[in-house]
């Protein structure tokens, strides 16, 4: 459900101010995919538990927000895109434990935010790379360094506000149960 409100928050908020102030930029990424968040930190808690909820509530954002003149959630190079987009955060998260950083949460383990940002950056390179191959036949050769900027642009300005929002959430929640 976080994944289908962060989208909605994306499609009904940030895309047409974008679409308003940024015209050229591509209809294929958002300058702020608050869902990179949701992706991140679904990772980070559930490890590979999180890739069916999270291509469930990226096929359902898809039916509820995107036209079906513009896309089908059934259609394969979407199914591909949902797929890319979950799988991202996990291979960044496996790849940081192959590097000697085991990210993934634990009930001991104090939260880095900056390690979890990394993750989440490099999950935003390894999905803005593999969302442009999949939208390759739909991209012209002279956008796709664009296409994958703005990919990555977004994916991890997503993550920094989602994380933030996130922050202030575990404050407030902590403040207002008498912690510190």
């Amino acid at each position: 459900m976080a994944y289908v409100l962060a989208h909605g928050l994306t499609a009904l908020l940030i895309t047409p101010l974008q679409a308003r102030l940024f015209p050229d930029i591509t209809a294929f990424a958002s300058l702020v995919y608050l869902p990179h968040g949701v992706r991140v930190l679904a990772i980070w808690l559930l490890k590979r538990g999180a890739l069916l909820p999270l291509c469930l509530g990226a096929f359902l954002s898809e039916l509820l927000f995107t036209p079906a003149d513009v896309s089908l959630a059934t259609d394969p190079v979407i199914l591909a895109s949902i797929a890319v987009g979950a799988a991202s955060a996990l291979l960044a998260f496996e790849l940081m434990r192959g590097l000697g950083h085991d990210l993934y949460a634990r009930p001991t383990f104090h939260v880095r935010w900056q390690w979890l940002l990394l993750a989440g950056a490099i999950a935003s390179v390894i999905n803005s790379i593999g969302q442009t191959v999949v939208f390759s036949g739909s991209i012209q050769p002279g956008d796709a360094a664009a296409v994958i900027t703005t990919y990555a642009i977004g994916d991890l300005l997503g993550l920094i506000v989602s994380t933030l929002v996130l922050m202030f959430v575990f404050r407030w929640m902590r403040i207002s149960s008498g912690g510190v």
